[in-house]
């Protein structure tokens, strides 16, 4: 894929990607902006289907849904409530520790700068940035492994982990893009760009795709 070739791509998947269901924290930040949710929900995400973790984040949210809340709530029913989310025991601690964290430093608010977001532990580069772009509508580009993959399957970038595509998407992806090319990324990967076997013929851009490291499609 050239680079010169990104409009026409872009355009292409999101009108594609409008057959398919929001990824729960897209569909969350349409509903309502709510940073804390996007947070709490991204950390869900983590290993863990996409089913899943709507699921497990709206039983969560019916029992709380701001830090001040999440803290009177004990571990074990956190536990019980984001079950089968991926290391839910983990997570459920995760949680406890970022809320104490945003009430004792924070004020209860999730911080809007990528800087400060990455201080709070369990937060890395994909979580900060898609609190970024969906809780606070700023630029950021939020790079998951469907983002990565693809990105380098298309032939676009040529990086070996999410961070690196993060770098290397901001070099080469216009800004107008960077809010909305992971939630057209992820939900392309999750229907059609499989990481194995992925449906090359139903696949609109075909013929833009350098089909990097694919060894076998549909």
């Amino acid at each position: 894929m050239k680079p010169s070739d990104i409009d026409i791509v872009i355009a292409l998947l999101r009108k594609e990607v409008k057959k398919f269901a929001d990824p729960i924290v897209t569909e969350l930040s349409k509903h309502n902006r709510d940073p804390f949710k996007i947070l709490i929900s991204t950390v869900l995400s983590l290993r863990t289907k996409d089913e899943t973790t709507r699921d497990a984040s709206l039983r969560l949210y019916t029992v709380a849904d701001t830090p001040q809340k999440m803290l009177t709530v004990p571990a074990a029913k956190i536990e019980k409530l984001i079950y089968p989310v991926g290391f839910y025991r983990t997570k459920a601690q995760t949680i406890l520790d970022l809320c104490k964290t945003l009430l004792e430093k924070y004020d209860g608010h999730v911080p809007d700068s990528l800087d400060e977001l990455l201080k709070l532990k369990g937060v890395g580069r994909k979580t900060a940035n898609l609190v970024i772009t969906l809780g606070y509508d700023k630029y950021g580009i939020c790079v998951d492994t469907h983002v990565h993959r693809i990105s380098n399957r298309l032939g676009l970038i040529k990086t070996k982990n999410p961070e690196e595509s993060e770098f290397a998407l901001r070099e080469i992806l216009p800004k107008k893009y960077w809010k909305s090319y992971n939630d057209i990324l992820v939900t392309y990967g999750q229907n059609l760009c499989k990481p194995i076997s992925p449906w090359c013929s139903r696949c609109p851009v075909a013929r833009y795709c350098d089909r990097v490291g694919v060894r076998q499609s549909r």
